[in-house]
């Protein structure tokens, strides 16, 4: 059983690195800033019997994520890490800027190489799980939910999907691309056909539906339309073909191309923009599926879509069943400053920095050590 569905069950507080599988040379200080371990050598050797406590903050209202990665992480490899005191919030918590989320008391030897670490994780996982939860707030404001899909896969390294899918799923999103996406929270990656099948069938989209269908039939069956750029054509032909068997149908159009049905329908042009998946052009596909009887079949679009977009899309009220959402998604913009504030229980900081007694912040409890 995974450790997600343990956490959900009540059985434990918090992921650990049985879930997160950290690089062992952290250990080494391998991915530490060098000045932290010449300080930690210095502590060390002159200043032994120190006790900080190193506090942590951003400077945006955000959904918290990453204090499960970032307390495992000190409960890998701090020294002896049941000494240290570890309050914390917890990922999908709203927090305000300036807010203290989390403060570690303790020998600064024993964990202050760790601080850069810590700050780059909290910000990555931050930042993502405030980006899907706008992008899905922007999604349900004309007063339905419309789910997003998490399509980030080509939009950074892979080695990011599984902190990424989590922090994602902390942000609202439920539906995700890969199975690596998936693996820190639990289920498996979702998706159905690339513009690369269709290639494969010279661009045949009803012959790449029907070879889909047959190779995996219990899927629901979802097409992509947009490779001939000739959406509402081909939609038409793959519901004409499998009928109550059509589940949906994805629109990918490129922002640089007008959808084929506007070069048909020229006097419907000079009002709007007519590039890639806009608007219009979804309006005009639902009403052609309603009129040949295939009101049950799901629009499903993606490329380009941002929060503002969405937005924009639910507030004229566009026949849009699902968004996939990928590179929007994946902007750092929420950065984490970690900051000595107290030595010996007593007020000692750079200036403009100072204690922040949070009383959201809850005690951690030292399990043992992280595997």
């Amino acid at each position: 059983m995974k450790e997600i569905a343990l956490k959900l069950n009540g059985e434990i507080s918090r992921l650990t690195n049985k879930t997160f599988k950290f690089d062992e040379r952290v250990a080494e200080g391998w991915f530490s800033a060098v000045y932290f371990l010449k300080t930690r050598d210095i502590v060390e050797n002159h200043l032994p019997d120190n006790k900080v406590t190193m506090q942590f903050f951003q400077k945006d209202h955000a959904v918290l994520c990453g204090t499960d990665e970032v307390i495992a992480l000190i409960h890998t490899f701090a020294e002896h890490p049941g000494e240290l005191e570890i309050h914390s919030l917890k990922d999908g918590d709203k927090i305000s800027p300036y807010e203290t989320v989390l403060t570690v008391t303790g020998p600064y030897q024993y964990f202050g190489f760790l601080e850069g670490i810590i700050d780059g994780i909290l910000a990555r996982r931050t930042s993502v799980a405030t980006n899907v939860y706008n992008v899905v707030k922007a999604a349900r404001s004309s007063g339905k939910q419309k789910p997003i899909i998490f399509m980030g896969d080509r939009d950074d390294h892979f080695t990011q999907q599984s902190g990424d899918g989590y922090s994602a799923f902390i942000g609202g999103s439920t539906a995700q691309a890969t199975h690596a996406m998936n693996e820190w929270w639990g289920k498996e990656g979702m998706g159905t056909m690339p513009h690369a099948l269709i290639q494969m069938f010279k661009g045949d989209v009803v012959a790449a539906t029907k070879a889909y269908h047959q190779q995996f039939p219990d899927d629901q069956l979802m097409a992509l339309v947009d490779y001939n750029n000739d959406v509402i054509t081909d939609s038409l032909k793959v519901a004409r073909e499998f009928g109550d068997e059509l589940k949906g149908v994805r629109l990918d159009t490129s922002r640089n191309l007008v959808d084929k049905y506007f070069l048909r329908n020229q006097h419907l042009m000079g009002t709007f923009d007519p590039r890639g998946v806009n608007p219009e052009l979804i309006f005009a596909l639902r009403r052609a599926l309603d009129q040949e009887g295939f009101k049950h079949v799901k629009i499903v679009v993606s490329g380009g879509f941002t929060k503002e977009r969405i937005r924009a899309f639910e507030e004229k009220k566009v026949p849009v069943d699902m968004y996939g959402v990928g590179g929007s998604l994946l902007k750092i913009g929420i950065g984490f400053t970690g900051d000595n504030v107290l030595i010996d229980g007593e007020p000692e900081a750079k200036e403009g920095r100072r204690y922040k007694h949070n009383p959201r912040l809850e005690y951690v409890e030292y399990t043992g050590a992280e595997e």
